[in-house]
């Protein structure tokens, strides 16, 4: 096993990986403490070519391994992208193109609902993995023999299950389906942490408009202060405490010392002052500078029975098709469908609108209607248009 931990070495690899036309890729980092990742480890492996990448190395630079991620001629593969992709996305302020996620592939291919490495390389190869490392703290050093054998096993594997995943998606004609999905996913928007944005986090299911402003503003004082002290976000304030400091309102710090979720103290601190000119400054925004934000989370639930119907023609679809459910329309999804015929979700776009999206709306207008064919769900089209 080749352990890099330096930056000569780390260039030739780097060479003999862009020389093929994709690479495996893997990450361990730790974040339970912070609020940035704290990189550990890179595993990648390509044709002949495998290494596990030691980052916290002394006087390491990755520059060499970042130049193979950002090269147009090589296919980064990775399982379960969304972290790796905010890692190197914060290292690179850009993202790995192109890439392939074995995970979203294998939704594509029928596996299910956002399968796990180790029963997709089971699937797929027949390889058993021994889990015993999976919890390791990746940032104690030295690590051992086997915690760097699991560690590389996580790219050896998905080197040899890309090429049967793509025979796969060829041979059911859905490479453009995982396409479209891996442009979404290097969208690097996706992966700037920016505090204005920090409300879309919350859940605004029955938030009263007058709420909105404070929410936003105090979500983006969090933000920034996370970011800032590097610790999680509950350590700064926890999402309960928002909800109730946007109902309470406080102007004061009596006032603000009588909310529940704040700790006796927290009131007189520097934070408890931040958080009151926060509060006042949403309080003040104007109906006008309110974002469009999600409007049903605000007025209330989708109605129950369009949805029951809607996940019914999802279910037969995906049966059809052969698709893990989530790949193509999520709860929140249907719900939004349900209420919206216009709705922006990704299920009245592109393929997925093709699969499921049209039906849907033709089930809403009662264009189509639900059925049962020799014991299974099947639509009909009906004399409404």
């Amino acid at each position: 096993m080749q352990i890099i931990t330096d930056t000569r070495t780390l260039a030739e690899f780097s060479r003999a990986l862009r020389a093929h036309p994709f690479v495996a890729i893997d990450t361990e980092f730790m974040r339970e403490r912070t609020y940035w990742p704290i990189l550990c480890l890179i595993q990648a492996a390509a044709e002949g070519a495998e290494a596990v990448i030691d980052p916290m190395a002394a006087g390491i630079d990755l520059a060499p391994l970042l130049d193979v991620l950002a090269d147009p001629n090589v296919v980064k593969v990775f399982h379960a992208a969304r972290q790796d992709m905010e890692i190197f996305h914060q290292l690179m302020d850009a993202t790995p193109v192109p890439i392939f996620d074995s995970q979203i592939a294998a939704m594509a291919c029928g596996y299910g609902d956002q399968i796990g490495y180790e029963p997709l390389m089971r699937g797929l190869l027949g390889a058993a993995i021994d889990k015993g490392s999976r919890f390791t703290d990746w940032s104690r050093r030295p690590l051992s023999q086997a915690q760097l054998t699991y560690a590389l096993s996580d790219v050896t594997h998905l080197r040899d299950a890309y090429p049967l995943l793509m025979e796969r998606l060829k041979a059911e004609g859905r490479e453009a389906w995982v396409r479209e999905e891996m442009a979404a996913l290097a969208d690097p928007a996706l992966y700037r942490a920016s505090p204005e944005a920090a409300w879309t986090r919350l859940k605004l299911r029955g938030v009263r408009p007058n709420e909105i402003g404070i929410l936003m503003k105090l979500a983006e004082w969090r933000e920034r202060e996370a970011q800032t002290r590097d610790v999680p976000r509950a350590r700064v304030l926890k999402d309960d405490a928002i909800f109730e400091l946007a109902r309470l309102k406080p102007k004061t710090v009596a006032a603000l010392s009588g909310a529940r979720s704040i700790p006796e103290g927290f009131e007189r601190s520097r934070s408890g002052a931040a958080i009151l000119d926060a509060i006042a400054a949403g309080a003040a925004l104007k109906a006008s500078e309110l974002p469009d934000y999600d409007r049903e989370e605000v007025r209330g639930g989708a109605p129950p029975d369009v949805v029951e119907l809607l996940k019914v023609l999802l279910k037969r679809q995906c049966e059809q098709f052969d698709v893990a459910p989530k790949l193509i329309a999520s709860a929140a999804d249907i719900d939004a469908i349900a209420l919206d015929d216009e709705a922006d979700v990704p299920a009245l776009h592109g393929w997925r609108r093709e699969v499921f999206g049209e039906l849907a709306l033709k089930l809403k207008r009662g264009e189509i209607a639900l059925t049962l064919k020799d014991g299974a769900v099947d639509f009909v089209e009906t004399a409404q248009k």
